[in-house]
């Protein structure tokens, strides 16, 4: 990745013309991504009531899902289930569950920018097009952080413990796989265009076989073997065990290298695959 900044000098005798002094280093991808993410996120800001309505879902999840857990699989062990137990298991995976959501509807918004003509603007700047994917992704991940926290400060009188370090290091987890999917998603929307109902269908056939599968809303022993085959080839898998492992107040964990491992490679193939399409379609 090149910056490059232009200087000027008097085209007189003795002078030499004007000339562009290229500079390498990360420095225009992280400002590009900034600027990026600062557009975007200023947008939300200017309508929090959305925020606000997408924190229901969530907390609906756990006022409905919690007490049935916590009745039907006995603490997942037989040993009979605390609401305290039930909350350590799912809130986690509401986590997750939110983020997943907020980062594969990058795409979404990226099909209305393309409807009204403001996409086009933006490929017409000098911004690194891995920037642009990274900082839309971003910007739908820093909401949920935020979203995330809110949750798990809900659930303290309940009896959910609240692990300070271990869960923040699950969040930068979460961003990271964030980024891949968003980024992934990125490049549905542009594979999309002019066919809306494309990204839906395919957005929506993914998700939610991903969410069932990852054992998110339900423990995996309970389901049949091919189902728990089937859990072992899904990234959300090793991300919903580390973020349960991470908020657990534990990082020396098997579990937790997996999550890392899966949200490394969700992060590279979602850049590679949404960089080509944002190439191609230029």
């Amino acid at each position: 990745m090149t910056e490059q900044t232009r200087t000027t000098t008097p085209v007189d005798a003795g002078h030499e013309a004007p000339r562009i002094v290229t500079r390498t280093g990360p420095g225009k991808f992280v400002t590009d991504t900034a600027a990026v993410f600062t557009r975007e996120i200023l947008l939300t800001l200017r309508d929090p009531f959305t925020l606000i309505f997408s924190l229901l879902q969530p907390l609906i999840f756990l006022g409905l899902f919690g007490p049935l857990l916590t009745g039907t699989f006995g603490g997942f062990g037989g040993s009979g289930a605390s609401t305290a137990d039930t909350l350590q298991w799912f809130v986690p995976g509401v986590i997750v569950m939110i983020s997943l959501f907020g980062t594969s509807m990058t795409g979404s918004n990226l099909l209305y920018e393309i409807m009204t003509g403001s996409y086009e603007r933006v490929l017409a700047t000098p911004l690194d097009r891995s920037a642009i994917l990274v900082g839309r992704a971003l910007k739908e991940f820093a909401p949920l952080l935020v979203q995330g926290l809110i949750i798990a400060l809900v659930c303290i009188p309940f009896g959910f413990t609240f692990h300070v370090l271990p869960a923040l290091a699950g969040l930068v987890l979460l961003g990271v796989f964030g980024v891949g999917i968003g980024a992934l998603s990125h490049a549905l929307a542009l594979a999309s265009k002019n066919r809306e109902w494309l990204f839906w269908g395919v957005q929506q056939s993914l998700l939610f076989p991903l969410l069932i599968l990852s054992g998110m809303m339900l423990p995996l022993e309970a389901g049949p073997a091919w189902m728990q085959t089937a859990a072992k080839f899904n990234p959300l898998t090793y991300m919903v065990d580390a973020e349960r492992v991470l908020f657990g107040g534990t990082f020396a964990d098997t579990a937790v290298l997996w999550g890392v491992v899966a949200a490394a490679v969700t992060c590279a193939v979602g850049l590679v695959v949404g960089i080509r399409s944002t190439r191609r379609s230029v």
